[in-house]
């Protein structure tokens, strides 16, 4: 205020002035309020969740300006008020909620919340959303998942969600290829693709292939099933929004990730760069990643961990995935959801390991075995090798790049084989012994063909038809791929050395006779493997794991050889313990033992998991339950079978996320069972014989050149390090049940995104209001958990804006940095998402002071007045950011790309401004 002393007659004039201004509404404003609310903020004392809600008011308050009703769901179309809606846990709300947004303003989305967490559900909820807006809906799934999805949407007894009449059309993701013929009740060749407003893509890493990856066939080029979905679904008719749904939350070759982004663009990533306010363009910002993730595979083994990866990342490629990507890890939910928001996982046991001798017979071994495999030639899968140069123009384009690396696609199957015949060993002696006779017979029919043409009384034509092998011995993901094996295969006869190539296969046929002298007598007494899993069961159903579960799933990657189980225990079973077994493969009839059922494939997951699959609800006389059920991996995703208890891994499949997946069908929300048990049979070797075999069957890969395969990640040199590596994650499923995202070498987008913040702080905006008001420098004290040790969380803000160090910082003008006690860094500020995490855990949900600690704190404060404790914490605070960066720029004197060092300085507490801190006690 002014004071000015005026004299008569003047005065007058000044009274007249002040009093129009006092009396005019608009020229003032009563801020005594507004004084007061501020200076009680400063003095009184705050509850965590206060300071939680200012810290994210100020970070995120750009992305308040972005929430309008463009982007939020409209409530008004009552979706809430649907039954799927209300059967969902608080987290799969967040997801719903935050996907609708992503869908409005992307129009696309990845949902890749973890194995067991319900993404089938969080998915119907976004469906409910949109058809409540009257949009047409396509899902489009792989075929064994079909029951899963038409479940919800048949007027039938066990739909769970049958007042919600969902309407969405459910096709294959095979039927994109098809141009014509039914398909679950669709006419395809009449069928209108681009008149769907929303397609929802379960398991979409199986479109990841991309624009790229076609091939010609017969001088045609062929599309794709990536590209058929781009051109007919997506870029033709209406706009249309992609949500997609991913078993693959984790990512070591980003180009799988940008393909499935680039369906949400159209296939034109600048209508991406227009939406999402990076600072560098879509393509640059994958080439980006792609470099840094080289550059990491790499490093040391022991140097290569998920947190060095996100350092080398640029905070773009961030803010892209945190765009367009959802994903919570079971860890991550249990930590950051109330319990009682959340249902209940059950208690993992510990796995238990088998490693039972292969059979008693003397002298064969699983070593002496391999030796014999080791042996074969396998060029039953490489003719082409031995047709005249002159003629092989008639097999391959030779003028294309893909047509001159023939040679490497054959030595790539060749190897396939080898690697197949060695998963098939570990499976079971009978799976083996079948795929060597199968191959036995080909070869054998095929030098029978040679010994008919060279007499003048055989086809010219040789047809080769290979049925070694089925379906399961290759991924899926393969299908559209240059290493689909098993395509009939013609050639004339007259184009080739037969001489060489017949050579070859006698030798082979010797191997083969061998081995298989050598494996017949094993028979079901001599299969310890057999006999050990016998006991196991009894076990299992004396000693039921919960209350009197007798349920136990069986899985193993073969067909043959869940058939053999099937066989041996079903009769056995029934008769010892008077328990119904089933089985059900990718590739033949389910069959069971339960009487008077109808034995498909939807049934008996139905009847082995009642409870789950709504039994009761289907059948008015209950046909009985099956307990044993075995199974391969067409039913290791998608499917909720938590009444079982008890799950055995019969083979190690190389690919261990392959085993998490399975185990994820009985590790899941909600389950009854209060603890499961994971069950892995090993081959009687040590791991390192174990490692070392793999090295060996992979390094007849590596003479090949893998560029046929597309990969941008050819197999490197295995040398010991690689090898310690892998056994170390071999050795920790043997010890524990390993989420995917910690199995993974790689980056977890699960490390990643901040969505979770944004939906706290619409939330908590309703609950306290706007917080511009709200004065910096306030503090709330919290209280210190096992996952956060004493100390302080400073929430800063940078006031010279030419300090952003080096552009790593993905909140920045805001820096976030965990000091403990000691003056330690606990986190620091290039950590965002982990420092997020944690002020959440401390804060969320404690809207009231903690008295104890608060009286504590003005204890040691002299009630605020002495604070150089916090102030020398707030220093170091600083100091730390300067530390961090300083050995930024140490590293990166050293690498390709240059220096950042004097790019930025940091000149300490001048540069920032405290917006608020949280002390943990």
């Amino acid at each position: 205020s002014v004071t000015t002393k005026i004299f008569a007659p003047a005065s007058r004039q000044f009274i007249d002035t002040f009093d129009s201004v006092w009396n005019e509404d608009g020229k003032l404003a009563d801020v005594t309020e507004s004084v007061l609310e501020n200076i009680t903020a400063a003095y009184k004392e705050n509850s965590p969740e206060l300071i939680y809600y200012t810290a994210l008011y100020n970070i995120f308050s750009e992305f308040l300006e972005d929430l309008n009703s463009d982007f939020l769901p409209n409530e008004a179309t009552g979706f809430k008020q649907s039954q799927v809606w209300n059967k969902l846990y608080d987290f799969q709300k967040d997801a719903v909620i935050g996907c609708i947004s992503k869908l409005e303003k992307y129009n696309g989305c990845i949902l890749a919340d973890s194995v067991g967490l319900g993404k089938t559900f969080s998915a119907l909820g976004v469906i409910k959303y949109y058809e409540s807006r009257n949009k047409n809906v396509l899902v489009l799934v792989p075929k064994r998942l079909k029951d899963n999805w038409m479940t919800f949407r048949g007027n039938y007894k066990n739909n769970p969600l049958l007042d919600d009449r969902l309407r969405y059309d459910v096709l294959f993701h095979t039927d994109v290829n098809r141009e014509r013929g039914d398909s679950n009740g669709h006419d395809l060749f009449n069928l209108n693709w681009g008149n769907y407003d929303l397609v929802v893509i379960d398991e979409s890493h199986n479109f990841r292939n991309g624009e790229s990856s076609s091939h010609r066939s017969e001088g045609e080029e062929y599309e794709n099933r990536y590209q058929k979905l781009m051109n007919r679904i997506i870029k033709e008719g209406v706009k249309t929004k992609v949500l997609m749904l991913s078993a693959t939350p984790v990512n070591t070759r980003f180009t799988d990730l940008r393909n499935q982004l680039m369906l949400a663009a159209e296939g034109d990533s600048a209508k991406f760069d227009n939406v999402l306010g990076t600072n560098n363009p879509v393509e640059k910002i994958f080439r980006d990643a792609g470099a840094a993730f080289k550059a990491w595979n790499e490093l040391n083994p022991n140097e290569r961990t998920s947190a060095r990866l996100l350092e080398m990342l640029h905070f773009d490629f961030f803010e892209l995935l945190d765009s367009v990507t959802i994903a919570r890890s079971r860890k991550h939910i249990e930590k950051y959801y109330a319990s009682s928001d959340i249902g209940k996982f059950p208690t993992r046991l510990k796995p238990r390991t088998e490693r039972p001798e292969l059979t008693d017979i003397e002298g064969v071994t699983f070593n002496e075995i391999y030796q014999r495999i080791d042996a074969l030639n396998m060029d039953v899968y490489t003719p082409l090798k031995y047709v005249f140069a002159s003629k092989r123009g008639k097999y391959v384009d030779l003028d294309s790049a893909k047509g001159r690396s023939w040679a490497n696609r054959e030595e790539g199957r060749n190897v396939l084989m080898i690697t197949n015949m060695l998963k098939r060993l570990e499976s079971s002696i009978y799976s083996f012994r079948k795929t060597s006779e199968r191959m036995y017979d080909l070869i054998d029919g095929i030098t029978d063909a040679i010994d008919r043409f060279e007499q003048g009384r055989g086809e010219q034509t040789l047809d080769i038809v290979d049925r070694s092998f089925g379906s399961e011995d290759f991924d899926a993901e393969d299908a559209d791929g240059e290493w689909t094996v098993g395509k009939d295969l013609k050639i004339d006869l007259a184009d080739i050395d037969l001489v060489s190539w017949r050579n070859k296969l006698e030798e082979d046929k010797t191997v083969l006779n061998d081995l298989l002298g050598m494996i017949e007598p094993i028979a079901e007494e001599h299969d310890l493997k057999l006999q050990r899993l016998i006991e196991v069961i009894g076990e299992k159903i004396d000693n039921p794991v919960n209350d009197t579960n007798k349920k136990l799933l069986i899985f193993t990657a073969f067909a043959d050889t869940a058939d053999y189980l099937y066989g041996e225990l079903a009769s056995r079973v029934q008769d010892e313990y008077g328990l119904n077994t089933a089985v059900v493969t990718g590739t033949r009839n389910p069959a069971t033992t339960l009487p008077n059922v109808r034995a498909d494939f939807n049934t008996i997951l139905t009847l082995f998991s009642p409870k789950s699959k709504a039994r009761d609800v289907l059948y008015e006389q209950n046909p009985g339950d099956i307990d044993i059920l075995i199974g391969t991996d067409c039913i290791s995703e998608g499917q909720n079978l938590q009444d079982c208890d008890y799950l055995i891994n019969y083979d190690i499949h190389w690919n261990p996320v392959r085993i998490i997946q399975r185990f994820g069908r009985i590790d899941r929300i909600g389950s009854e069972n209060a603890q499961i048990q994971l069950a892995n049979f090993w081959p009687n070797i040590s791991l390192d014989e174990y490692i070392n075999l793999k090295a060996r069957v992979e390094g007849r890969m590596k003479l090949v050149n893998l560029t046929a395969t597309g990969s941008d990640n050819p197999i490197d040199q295995a040398d010991n390090a690689e090898l310690e590596y892998r056994k170390r994650q071999l050795e920790a499923i043997q010890d524990e049940v390993v989420d995917i995202e910690d199995m993974n070498s790689g980056v977890s987008i699960m490390d990643l995104g901040l969505n979770e913040f944004h939906l706290d702080l619409q939330e908590l905006l309703k609950k306290y209001g706007e917080a511009d008001r709200m004065p910096f420098g306030i503090h709330a004290i919290a209280r210190a958990s096992e996952d956060t040790s004493q100390g302080v969380i400073f929430v800063l803000k940078n006031v010279n804006s030419g300090v952003n160090i080096d552009k790593q910082n993905r909140l920045h003008p805001f820096y976030l940095v965990y000091i403990a006690q000691d003056g330690q860094v606990a986190v620091n500020h290039l950590q965002p998402k982990e420092l997020l995490d944690k002020l959440r855990l401390l804060s969320k949900g404690k809207d009231e002071p903690d008295q104890d600690l608060v009286a504590k704190f003005n204890a040691e404060t002299n009630n605020g007045r002495d604070m150089s404790a916090y102030t020398d914490l707030l220093t170091t605070a600083i100091q730390s950011m300067m530390n961090v960066k300083e050995e930024a720029d140490t590293d990166s004197l050293f690498s390709a790309g240059g220096t950042t060092a004097l790019a930025n300085d940091i000149t300490g507490l001048d540069d920032f401004e405290l917006i608020n801190f949280l002390v943990v006690k």
